[in-house]
């Protein structure tokens, strides 16, 4: 039985489940109107923007709250401004990096041994320009209908597995009743432990982080984690620290996996901060990955011996528990290769 925090005061967000649903819908999806609303003009730019990508431009507007005004280098604009150079095509760079379409099981992704991944939506809440399933074919991939039945079978029939992790797309564009209704499926598994929930809202529209949702992942007996997906320190404000305190007084644990990208967060400063600030909200650092090689993102790449350097001195100037470890996902393989 989990036993809830009854100390961390809870400041809950102003906004709940109608109100994420309307900053959803209402969405920035033109980069020229998402520059007019972070007062930088184009020209100011160290690049040109994309007007043909494929990749649609999607921002809600509390992470374009967070974007610094007039800044054109901003770290968090840089991470969701569709760029020209994403339409080059580049050497060793693929729409499928980790081989994830050659799955034979609609919606469900079974690469390692007790963790099975459901993906569960076509979509996120913000289009982060360096995703490593921009390319990914939704679909004909996504768990919804027969499809999820077939997955849950197969959990079910798996004794192998301990634990479900619900990805996508972002998992949280899925409203309360039908993530209630999978928990509670899932829940009557016998041989399920835990339940991962990997996912970007709580960062981009905090109000997601409604009491019903804190109420179901707290319910289920299984021991439940969210990973949380924060680049740097300045996607951190007070909506999300407080939807944080929610989710840790529901029981939920709280880890945060960030992408190493260039011009954003390749420096050991950086770094640090984010870590710091992270664990000041609740939230502990778990990876640091280097960048998937999908076709598109080839600019935010970051050589191998920049990242293992700027790890070994997070390690000189941090506690262990703040420094994520070093990973890259390698296609087949039965884990994630742990560089540091």
């Amino acid at each position: 039985m989990k036993i809830l925090n009854p100390i961390i005061p809870v400041s809950r967000p102003n906004c709940q489940a109608s109100s994420w649903k309307n900053l959803l819908k209402t969405a920035i999806n033109d980069p020229f109107k998402l520059l007019q609303k972070v007062s930088v003009d184009p020209q100011v730019l160290d690049f040109q923007l994309s007007e043909k990508s494929s990749f649609a431009t999607r921002v809600p507007q509390p992470f374009i709250d967070k974007i610094e005004q007039g800044n054109p280098r901003d770290p968090l604009l840089l991470q969701v401004l569709a760029s020209a150079q994403e339409d080059t095509a580049v050497t060793n760079y693929s729409n499928d990096p980790l081989q994830e379409n050659q799955t034979q099981q609609p919606g469900l992704l079974h690469k390692y041994k007790g963790r099975l991944l459901l993906i569960l939506a076509s979509a996120c809440a913000v289009n982060c320009r360096y995703c490593f399933r921009r390319h990914f074919p939704y679909q004909d991939k996504m768990a919804s209908g027969t499809q999820l039945e077939n997955a849950l079978e197969y959990i079910a029939s798996n004794q192998t597995i301990s634990e479900v992790i619900l990805s996508g797309g972002d998992p949280l564009m899925l409203g309360d009743e039908s993530l209630k209704a999978l928990s509670k499926r899932l829940a009557e598994i016998p041989h399920l432990k835990r339940l991962r929930i990997h996912t970007r809202l709580p960062i981009v529209i905090p109000q997601r982080i409604t009491q019903e949702l804190c109420e179901i992942l707290g319910n289920t007996p299984l021991d439940c984690s969210m990973v949380l997906h924060i680049n740097h320190a300045n996607e951190i404000d007070r909506l999300l620290i407080d939807a944080v305190t929610q989710l840790r007084q529901a029981g939920v644990t709280i880890l945060n996996q960030s992408v190493l990208l260039k011009g954003i967060n390749d420096s050991v400063e950086v770094l640090n901060n984010l870590s710091e600030s992270m664990f000041s909200a609740g939230i502990l650092p778990y990876y640091l990955h280097i960048l998937d090689k999908v076709s598109g993102a080839a600019h935010f790449d970051t050589p191998l011996e920049t990242a293992k350097g700027l790890i070994a001195q997070m390690r000189h100037d941090l506690p262990g528990y703040l420094v994520p470890r070093l990973a890259i996902e390698e296609p087949g393989l039965a884990a994630k290769t742990i560089i540091a």
